[in-house]
């Protein structure tokens, strides 16, 4: 069950609270999540309010100790990982990516990675196409609704996703149209056991959770009468 979900803010959004999601969304647990959203679409006339304001909120965060109370962000999980996350990063400069802040090791006990936030990401590149699974942002441009469907909808994983507007009818059309397990609107990354978790595609197939996963341990039973006499 793979991620790549597509945040998509729109120039109408609360624009402060949608980076301040936006960043939680991908450098919570060092990006170790399965639906974060570690691609960031941000409409052309607020993206580079948004890569701005994303980068500044990067560049606070404190990294350690998990277990301490002042840290924010603790490491990747083993060597191999990180190495994984910073070979994505050479990728997406190679691919002609703007890196804005981040993209390096911290340390050299532990395997921490810092919170690194990309522009001028193109949807074909391979940082918005496959599954990094650490602390790396990909903030890709759209114009209307209809390219960012095209763009959110265009990976082969669709597990999560979020829309950010004050359009009520733009979020439900969103909403409708998103290749998504979970969509989530004018805010980010909430789960409840009531409600059914899964996706499409690379994202796996079936639901956990909520009534529709007892359904997985039940055996379904067809009965035929015939009211014929």
């Amino acid at each position: 069950m793979g991620g790549k979900s597509a945040n998509v803010i729109f120039a109408d959004a609360n624009i402060d609270s949608a980076v301040r999601a936006a960043a939680s969304g991908i450098f919570f647990n060092a990006g170790q999540v399965c639906s974060a959203g570690s691609r960031i679409l941000a409409q052309r006339a607020v993206y580079d309010d948004v890569v701005e304001r994303l980068a500044q909120r990067a560049r606070t965060i404190k990294l350690g100790d998990p277990s301490k109370r002042e840290t924010n962000m603790g490491p990747v999980i083993s060597a191999k990982q990180m190495k994984t996350v910073l070979d994505y990063v050479d990728i997406g400069r190679s691919e002609g990516a703007s890196l804005v802040t981040g993209g390096r090791r911290i340390g050299d006990r532990g395997y921490f990675v810092e919170p690194t936030v990309f522009a001028n990401v193109a949807h074909e590149m391979r940082i918005s196409q496959e599954e990094i699974f650490g602390p790396v942002a990909s903030v890709i441009p759209f114009d209307d609704e209809a390219d960012a469907i095209r763009i959110a909808n265009g990976t082969a994983f669709s597990l999560a996703a979020g829309v950010w507007s004050a359009d009520i009818g733009r979020v439900h059309r969103m909403a409708a149209e998103l290749r998504a397990g979970t969509v989530w609107v004018n805010t980010y990354g909430y789960t409840d056991v009531r409600l059914p978790w899964g996706g499409a595609g690379d994202s796996g197939f079936g639901r956990e959770h909520g009534d529709v996963a007892i359904e997985n341990f039940t055996e379904p039973k067809a009965v035929w009468v015939s009211l014929a006499s």
